[in-house]
């Protein structure tokens, strides 16, 4: 029977566990700076430039929104304000998850989920837009920000 061979990063542990920790050190950061500047007073991060030219809302029109009810514990306000954001939340936090474990044992693997390369992005770009084309439909309107 032929063992399959990992091969395993050599760099140390710390140096391979920077990049993880600095992107989550940056979204706490960027989570704790929208919990205290509440983005549901208007025009208080600026405005969307997608509604403010065209009337219509983007995919992530909303996310600073749901941040901000998150960083409150408030999940249905959150979802309401953009849900694409809080259902990629544990998808995110997954992924996040597996890097980490990753880097900590040094192992190389391919990435988590078994998909075909070059699968990824067509298929978010088709969530974003069928999203977007929902939420600016009457029948969405409950998730037009």
């Amino acid at each position: 029977m032929t063992e399959t061979m990992v091969a395993r990063d050599q760099r140390p542990r710390e140096r391979r566990l920077l990049g993880p920790f600095v992107v989550a050190g940056s979204l706490a950061l960027a989570s704790g700076l929208l919990y205290l500047r509440d983005p549901h007073v208007d025009a208080s991060w600026g405005r969307c430039p997608s509604i403010a030219l065209f009337g219509l809302a983007c995919p992530f029109c909303g996310g600073l929104r749901a941040v901000n009810d998150l960083t409150n514990l408030r999940i249905v306000d959150a979802f309401f304000s953009n849900p694409l954001l809080v259902s990629a939340v544990p998808l995110v936090l997954a992924w996040w998850i597996s890097v980490v474990r990753d880097r900590w044992t040094g192992s190389t693997r391919p990435w988590m989920f078994p998909v075909q390369r070059g699968v990824v992005a067509p298929v978010l770009i088709a969530v974003c837009v069928a999203f977007s084309l929902y939420r600016n439909l009457p029948i969405g309107a409950a998730f037009y920000p």
